[in-house]
């Protein structure tokens, strides 16, 4: 009896000794931070630009690391009325405190708990406005319907050293997703697929600190015509309506950031209210091999996430070829956030997973799958990525004999809208084969979300000149054609059925 219990003794001795080994073999990770802005990274990451065939110039790692380093923690806004008790008093007296403490991370997963707070929590725009300030306390004038523990959507107040600033989250905003029926929140998802997003503040912040939508890193000089043109202009194209920005007023910007909304965009630094891209979804972003629908930029491996975010937060392009186009009365917002921030943010963003898909995959969604296989989509949609990770040519353009040998190019054209490919300083004359993972959450089809349904982008009516688009539209206009992506279209109607069943369980 006493042997056995011996034997015993030491085979659970023998197990937790090796068990033991396993999770400090488990643990025993150390971070590897690439440095962000990196010569030799930046040399190729970016596209040639359409009409140029040169690549945006980018700040010199110099200029780039001579911004002041900012990590500072925000606090969420609460509705007036709802705060916790003594709120007001702890945000007026904590003082800046880190957003993350890096010499404190000792795994992998606390590294990426403290990506998840840089995504959610960082700030960049911010105003110290005592008006805007006032406002915030001021139910009447946020007059928003706050989430169910009383924040307000994105709006973040900011303890600096210079006092208590309001700003709303970087990168949270566009991409945080609240799902219905429940308003559960799904990081790293497009927000302009559901409702939510506004939070009653965002464009008086953007007033008072002279920035335009997208947080684009520049605080603007001269008339709003000179900050559209500086945002959006690319005067090689030679596009009439592209010259137009200068003169635009402001009741037609906003009509027109209203138009970017309804389709789930948001015009970014280089990209152009008049060519909306919708609000990418990040969910899978560590298997695509590049960044923006235009595939502006490689994603070679987490250095190039990191280089991204950084690029469009605080370190945007402002010279292409010998077009300068930022004014001299304009200037850059003088911070960044370090890079092991950033690297615990890409590290967040590759962990993101989907949320659970309602959808069966019933005898429907199971017949769809044979007409997805029949009809060839897996050319272009392949699984398990649903995407070829090819691009693909934006309508009439010709890429030049010295295209780089880094883009793989299917030699075809989906028949989309060119204009952001072409008429862009995101323009590249290429669109990315999209995934189809999580088309079922997403809302918004085509790059310029000018489609908002599966039903939609599956009608033959939506090549007709009387066709009202359910996303994005120009202002003004009700009814116009959306062309492009004509595969299913020839489909009968129960064949379109099945195969909307089968895109929805992916």
């Amino acid at each position: 009896m006493s042997a056995v219990i011996s034997g015993r003794v030491i085979f659970l001795l023998v197990v937790t000794a090796f068990t033991g080994v396993a999770a400090q073999r488990a643990d025993d990770w150390t971070p590897e931070i690439p440095r962000v802005w990196d010569e030799a990274a930046l040399a190729d990451w970016a596209t040639p630009v359409a009409g140029l065939n040169v690549r945006p110039t980018h700040m010199t790692p110099a200029e780039y690391y001579a911004l002041p380093e900012e990590s500072l923690r925000t606090y969420p806004v609460y509705l007036p009325g709802r705060e916790p008790q003594g709120y007001a008093e702890m945000l007026r007296t904590i003082g800046p405190k880190p957003l993350i403490e890096p010499e404190t991370l000792t795994g992998k997963q606390d590294w990426i708990r403290a990506g998840e707070r840089v995504f959610r929590d960082s700030v960049v725009l911010r105003t110290f406005d005592p008006k805007l300030i006032a406002m915030a306390h001021d139910r009447d004038s946020l007059s928003v319907v706050p989430l169910p523990d009383g924040t307000v959507n994105t709006l973040r107040w900011v303890p600096t050293k210079q006092g208590l600033a309001l700003g709303f989250a970087n990168c949270s905003a566009c991409h945080t997703l609240f799902l219905p029926p429940t308003n559960t929140p799904v990081p790293g998802a497009s927000s302009f697929a559901s409702t939510g997003f506004r939070n009653g503040l965002g464009g008086r912040i953007r007033a008072a600190e002279r920035t335009l939508p997208g947080e684009a890193p520049f605080n603007m000089g001269g008339a709003l015509g000179a900050w559209l043109y500086q945002a959006y202009g690319a005067p090689w194209t030679g596009d009439p309506d592209g010259e137009r920005l200068k003169t635009m007023t402001d009741a037609e910007f906003q009509q027109y950031v209203a138009a970017n909304l309804r389709g789930g965009a948001v015009a970014r630094w280089n990209g152009s209210i008049l060519y909306p891209a919708k609000v990418p979804d990040l969910i899978g972003i560590a298997d695509r091999r590049y960044i923006d629908h235009t595939a502006t930029h490689r994603h070679r491996g987490i250095g190039d996430l990191m280089r991204y975010a950084a690029l469009v937060s605080f370190a945007e392009a402002t010279d292409f070829g010998t077009y300068r186009m930022l004014a001299a009365d304009s200037k850059r917002f003088q911070t960044r956030l370090p890079d092991s921030s950033l690297y615990a943010m890409a590290l967040y963003l590759y962990s993101l997973e989907p949320p659970p898909n309602p959808n069966p995959r019933d005898e429907t969604a199971m017949a769809g799958e044979q007409i997805f296989q029949r009809e060839s989509c897996v050319s272009c949609h392949t699984p398990p990525l649903f995407t070829s990770n090819k691009l693909t040519l934006a309508k009439g353009f010709v890429p030049p004999k010295d295209m780089p040998a880094s883009l793989d190019v299917l030699p075809v054209s989906v028949g989309t809208d060119p204009g952001l490919a072409l008429r862009t300083r995101k323009g590249t004359g290429f669109y990315k084969v999209p995934s189809l993972k999580g088309v079922w959450y997403r809302g918004h089809y085509l790059h310029d979300g000018a489609v908002a349904s599966l039903e939609e982008l599956f009608d033959p009516d939506r090549l007709q000149d009387t066709h009202t688009p359910g996303g994005w539209r120009p202002p003004g206009v009700q009814t116009k054609a959306v062309p492009g992506h004509e595969f299913g279209l020839r489909l009968s109607a129960q064949e379109r059925k099945q195969l909307i069943a089968y895109l929805r369980t992916l």
